[in-house]
């Protein structure tokens, strides 16, 4: 399922492919993390299942992460995060299509300040997002860093007033991609 869903991401982001600048997360090693400081409790958690691919000669950038795939470290956080607030079910992945702003030289090793802006579709909302952040180039690989906040309510994500005090309304996010040529198979 995951292999069909990257291909068919990769057929919408891209009409006609040139696969040398393509660039896909490697397998693992790509998270999406959030927390969330309230005054109650903290709560955190990590997605390691993301798929991300970027066209460096257009610098399209996209992500898509099954919200279901989030890790917590108490199980019954877990329950409440896909049943009750993102609706896991009902609303299965979360995905990201932008461009990086900067013209970033992809073919030569170093160290990028980089800002990313597209839509972001989480919940059955899609809104326009912009965030900073860092394009490292190593050899072959394509390290991509960034953190940004949202803001729970504007993706209708409801908080019921028992547990209002045990959820920020405002998340902070972090992605740490790592990314290989795309190499058809």
């Amino acid at each position: 399922m995951k292999k069909l869903f990257f291909a068919f991401c990769l057929l919408l982001l891209f009409n006609s492919v040139s696969y040398a600048q393509l660039y896909k997360g490697k397998a693992d090693a790509s998270t999406i993390s959030f927390f969330s400081k309230s005054p109650l409790e903290d709560i955190e958690a990590t997605n390691k299942n993301v798929t991300a691919v970027l066209r460096t000669t257009t610098n399209d950038i996209q992500f898509a992460v099954p919200m279901i795939s989030f890790k917590f470290p108490k199980p019954l956080m877990e329950e409440h995060f896909n049943e009750n607030y993102v609706e896991s079910t009902k609303y299965p992945t979360c995905i990201f299509k932008g461009k990086i702003n900067e013209t970033i030289d992809f073919s030569k090793d170093g160290e990028y300040p980089a800002t990313v802006k597209g839509t972001l579709d989480l919940h059955g909302v899609t809104k326009e997002i912009q965030a900073n952040g860092t394009i490292k180039v190593k050899g072959s690989e394509i390290t991509v860093i960034s953190e940004f906040k949202i803001k729970i309510a504007d993706y209708k994500i409801q908080v019921p007033s028992l547990y209002v005090q045990n959820i920020a309304e405002v998340v902070d996010v972090k992605v740490n991609a790592i990314l290989e040529p795309f190499v058809k198979k």
